[in-house]
């Protein structure tokens, strides 16, 4: 290899899913994130590909937060070689452990059906990991504080700050042969209910930078004043509200949002709220237990709000809810409906105009929820065609990731030692659109990674950095 620092988005490149973005000096091979594919098929199909790096080669890995897209493929990065750390945050490890359990459960279970109705061309089918694989994991996790120096190598260190995305969630700066390359992870709203607006870092040489939301602002309506109408809206019709919600993050904030709009008497008092999911179950409990660290929300004041929701962990439960004719509120995993029990109640409500589907977060390509945000006149759920005449309505206040007003904000609190931008974590027309504005408004070069594609970010011999260039596609 050449004397040289080498950046290669493994994944997460002019996509917003699978996120792994390689560093490679002459002595050290840092991964950031390990995320697995996700939506159509064609990126999940992906997961199975081995990657352009062997994984023993890889030195350490450092995760910026917890979800799928960012964690999922560690189990696999492992039973392929892997024998470095993980360095994360305290309640990224936590939520992470319970991340990855449920996706190898999940896995086993799909290759299980796929074994018994052979719809499957491989025989047997068998799961990308297994729970025994996760496990495995654990042992591999660091947890680190927020804002302390911890030393790779002699010449490769880095620093955790909070991003504001969920608990947990962080940017990181690596300072590597003395310059600094900051990733973004996942960039976090400005006014969380819950969260403390993302912390960030003033100085950098190369920024590695998310644009999931690089062409849309999130608007100036209140998202409380939206959820309040269309709740109210709804139960005029005598329907129901159906939240398909991420167990982590968008479940915890939707509860505090409703607890506060019954406590300003905006929205019934006795209006049951249910959250069926064992996954935001579990993640509540792990964001109760650092809450005092990590949320604006004391610890105490949690325990009380959650004494006003049906938290169900058990399946069995949830057709006794469907049963029940009394209008509520459901939250439910999963938050882009892609699996879980959202699709239970999706298959009896959905069909019936009286009922309403908020969508708070962001929809892969290929999922069903963004299948409902393009307006489809039906859903298939389980083989089953059901046709859409419940309301769609997307609350992008509720976002948990930062829009192009917020994204460029972020950007320019670096000052003017900033040499590049590369933009990762975001679909094409997204972060085009962002590579525009901030070379319009900050005056940077911003380059669009491509994946697999190598850049040379510099020449360890040179002591003045030279400006970023592609080196080649593989």
């Amino acid at each position: 290899m050449m004397n040289g620092v080498i950046l290669k988005s493994l994944g997460a490149a002019e996509t917003v899913t699978g996120s792994k973005h390689l560093l490679q000096t002459p002595e050290f091979n840092l991964l950031v994130d390990c995320g697995l594919f996700q939506g159509i098929k064609e990126l999940r199909l992906q997961n199975w590909n081995p990657l352009t790096i062997n994984a023993w080669e890889i030195d350490a890995v450092i995760l910026t937060h917890a979800h799928l897209d960012h964690c999922g493929y560690i189990p696999v990065l492992i039973k392929n070689g892997f024998k470095g750390k993980i360095y994360m945050t305290a309640p990224t490890a936590a939520l992470t452990e319970l991340i990855l359990l449920d996706s190898a459960k999940l896995q086993e279970e799909d290759a299980e059906n796929a074994n018994q109705h052979h719809y499957s061309r491989h025989h047997p089918a068998k799961p990308l990991y297994t729970e025994m694989d996760a496990r495995k994991a654990f042992k591999f996790f660091v947890v680190c504080p927020e804002k302390t120096q911890i030393k790779l190598n002699e010449d490769v260190e880095f620093r955790f700050q909070l991003s504001g995305h969920i608990i947990g969630a962080s940017s990181v700066e690596i300072t590597c042969y003395g310059r600094k390359i900051v990733f973004s992870g996942d960039i976090g709203r400005n006014h969380s209910a819950i969260l403390p607006p993302p912390d960030f870092y003033s100085q950098a040489d190369y920024v590695v930078m998310e644009s999931t939301y690089g062409d849309r602002l999130h608007g100036d309506m209140d998202p409380y004043q939206e959820l309040e109408y269309w709740i109210n809206h709804t139960l005029k019709k005598g329907g129901n509200i159906i939240i398909p919600s991420f167990a982590v993050g968008r479940a915890q904030e939707l509860i505090y949002m409703l607890n506060l709009l019954k406590a300003q008497h905006r929205i019934p008092m006795d209006l049951p709220v249910i959250m069926d999911s064992p996954m935001a179950a579990s993640a509540t409990d792990i964001i109760v237990h650092y809450a005092d660290d990590y949320t604006t929300i004391s610890k105490n004041d949690w325990l009380e709000m959650l004494r006003h929701v049906r938290v169900n962990r058990e399946y069995s439960n949830t057709s006794g809810f469907i049963a029940d004719k009394r209008s509520k509120i459901i939250i439910a995993g999963s938050g882009m409906l892609t699996g879980g029990r959202v699709l239970e109640y999706l298959k009896h409500y959905v069909g019936d105009a009286k009922h309403t589907v908020l969508i708070i977060g962001f929809q892969a390509e290929g999922t069903r929820g963004r299948a409902l945000l393009n307006k489809s006149h039906e859903l298939k759920i389980h083989g089953r065609y059901y046709p859409v005449r419940a309301t769609t309505v997307e609350l992008l206040g509720l976002s948990a990731h930062a829009d192009q007003s917020e994204l460029i904000g972020w950007i320019k609190k670096y000052d003017k030692g900033l040499k590049q931008v590369f933009l990762v974590h975001g679909e094409p027309s997204a972060q085009e659109a962002l590579r525009v504005k901030i070379s319009y408004e900050c005056h940077l070069p911003v380059k669009i990674m491509k994946q697999n594609q190598q850049v040379v970010l510099f020449t360890i011999e040179d002591e003045s950095p030279i400006p970023a260039t592609p080196l080649s596609d593989n």
